[in-house]
């Protein structure tokens, strides 16, 4: 379930509950008090993407404390 993922702080990428740094960003910095979920399959046709400055392929958290 997505629920029970970790969110990156620097990037906003969904990372496994079992991470302990980010798959994308390799940053530490993981919470799991995050909300909203988006799947960018084509950030270089995506406004979401570009207003969240996102370059890559993944599954992302619109909002993360």
């Amino acid at each position: 379930m997505v629920s029970d993922r970790l969110v990156c702080r620097e990037c906003h990428r969904v990372n496994d509950p079992d991470n302990e740094t980010c798959d994308a960003c390799n940053s530490s910095s993981l919470t799991e008090d995050w909300a909203g979920y988006v799947v960018i399959a084509h950030p270089e046709q995506s406004q979401i993407a570009t207003e969240m400055q996102v370059t890559e392929p993944g599954a992302y958290a619109l909002k993360v404390r």
